[in-house]
């Protein structure tokens, strides 16, 4: 993310790639065509600009770009919301004297970690956009214990899924994992591009692990607001969870995550037992914490 005008010429002809003239209802003539996708004359004609501006744009000149162009663009390219707020963050970050959010915090404030102490019942934790764990309750410190059980700080998810063998048993789904963290880590890119932190973080998992240069070079971006989980804990077993991200309005960048699972199922009972091990291993809110442990 160093180089903004790089990010933005790579991640349009991805996209571009990826849609055929056909999906763009778009007659193909001649039955060679020399690129994948659209040329950037056809995304030009369907976006409603001349080409030679579009072929500005792809090299990376997003600078000055309206809103408006910016939308029809979108919507030529078939962007998904993700991808629609990347695009308008890479826009942002292009454009001179245009101020970008500001890096994550680094811890919580104490009103926050007193509404995870107070779902007793429900495995919880606040984390920043880089994915580091800033607090967690005593059941979601004992959920992910392996991640907490890392050697390595401060405590992050996605360092553990790239770097930490352990991960390939806690994710059951574990290649979707994969998938996902990247996924969500080049999206904070594009929102806070000049967050030190999060380019050391990308730097270190690019330099240690194959698998994340992979996953990186597809520049897939992604949110992560709901859905399933489903991990094999070393203690209780297999559990299919439902969880909630909800970013917390009063510190921009943190999200609480928030895991669940439907009554009476054998995940809600593996939770109960997971509650019994945590306070007979002591998990506290403080045993969460974070950075150098």
């Amino acid at each position: 993310m160093h180089d903004i005008r790089a990010e933005v010429r790579e991640f349009l002809s991805s996209r571009r790639a990826r849609i055929t003239p056909q999906e763009a209802g778009l007659p193909a003539y001649g039955g060679n065509r020399r690129v994948a996708g659209l040329r950037r004359e056809e995304v030009a004609m369907l976006t409603g600009v001349s080409v030679d501006y579009y072929i500005r744009l792809e090299r990376g000149n997003l600078a000055g770009a309206s809103e408006s162009v910016l939308d029809a663009l979108a919507r030529t390219l078939r962007l998904d919301a993700a991808e629609r707020d990347y695009l308008f963050d890479l826009a942002r970050a292009a454009s001179p004297g245009i101020r970008v959010p500001a890096k994550p915090a680094e811890t919580v404030r104490p009103a926050v970690r007193q509404v995870l102490d107070a779902m007793a019942d429900a495995p919880a934790w606040v984390r920043n956009g880089r994915h580091d764990i800033l607090a967690a309750n005593r059941l979601g410190r004992a959920l992910y214990a392996p991640v907490f059980d890392s050697p390595r700080r401060p405590v992050n998810t996605t360092r553990f899924t790239y770097l930490d063998a352990a991960a390939r048993t806690f994710w059951r789904d574990y290649d979707q994992i994969a998938n996902d963290a990247a996924a969500m880590l080049r999206l904070e890119a594009g929102r806070t591009p000049h967050d030190t932190d999060l380019i050391t973080l990308i730097g270190e998992l690019s330099t240690q692990s194959e698998l994340f240069r992979q996953r990186w070079a597809s520049r897939d971006v992604k949110y992560h607001r709901s859905g399933r989980k489903r991990l094999h804990h070393p203690v209780v077993g297999d559990l299919d969870l439902d969880f909630e991200s909800m970013e917390l309005p009063s510190e921009p960048g943190l999200v609480m995550n928030v895991y669940t699972a439907p009554a009476g199922s054998p995940s809600a009972d593996a939770l109960t037992l997971l509650a019994s091990w945590a306070a007979s291993a002591d998990f506290t809110a403080d045993a969460a914490l974070i950075g150098a442990e």
